[in-house]
C-alpha cells in the first residue's frame, strides 16, 4: 500500500462520514460531498479517524487516490476552499450583480459569468475575484474558466491571473 494511503484522515467535529459499497458521503457545516467507490478500497471509521484499507489481491494503486479524495472532501465540508484571481490591465474590473459576475476585460462587451451550484463568487475590490466552495475540484474548475476569459498575455502581462502567479514576460520585437 502507498505511503499516502497509510496515513489516516481525522474527522473534525461536526463532520459525518458514511461509506458503503456504492461510494462515500461526507457531511459537514459547509455542505455535503460524495464520490463513487474505488475498486478494492474500503474506508473504516474509528473514533473520528478514517483509514483506508485495500483488499488482499486487489490493485493497491487506488489506495492513495481514495485517501487524497477523502481528505479533500473532509477539508472542503469543514473549512472550504478558495481561489483568488487578480485582474491586471487598464480598465479591467469585476463586479457582482446578484449571483452573476460581470467582468470588463477590454472586449467591446461585458463578460457575464453565472456562478454554478455550490460555488460562491465575491469581489473584495474591483481587481480581485474570490471563488469559494466546498468541492476543491469545482473551485479550481470555475477559477480556470474565469481565467480563460482573458488569460495573461506574455508581452505586457495583462489579463486574469491567479493570485501569486508569476508571468514570464517576453522581450518586445527589436527594430
Amino acid at each position: 500500500m502507498s505511503r499516502v494511503a497509510k496515513k489516516p484522515v481525522s474527522l473534525p467535529k461536526g463532520v459525518e462520514l458514511k461509506a458503503d459499497a456504492s461510494g462515500v458521503t461526507v457531511k459537514g457545516p459547509k455542505g455535503t460531498l460524495s464520490t463513487h467507490a474505488l475498486p478494492g478500497v474500503s474506508i473504516v471509521v474509528d473514533n473520528g479517524v478514517a483509514s483506508i484499507a485495500v483488499a488482499d489481491g486487489a490493485d493497491d494503486k487506488f489506495g492513495g487516490t481514495a485517501r487524497a479524495l477523502l481528505a479533500n472532501m473532509v477539508k472542503g465540508v469543514s473549512e472550504g476552499y478558495e481561489r483568488k484571481l487578480e485582474l491586471v490591465g487598464v480598465g479591467y474590473r469585476a463586479s457582482m450583480a446578484g449571483k452573476a459576475l460581470n467582468l470588463s476585460l477590454g472586449y467591446s462587451h461585458p463578460v457575464v459569468f453565472d456562478a454554478p451550484e455550490g460555488i460562491s463568487l465575491e469581489t473584495p475590490s474591483q481587481t480581485e475575484v474570490l471563488v469559494k466552495g466546498a468541492d476543491k475540484q469545482r473551485v479550481g474548475e470555475v477559477a480556470a474558466k474565469i481565467r480563460g476569459f482573458r488569460p495573461p498575455e506574455p508581452y505586457k502581462g495583462k489579463g486574469v491571473r491567479y493570485a501569486g502567479e508569476k508571468i514570464t514576460l517576453k522581450e518586445a520585437k527589436k527594430a
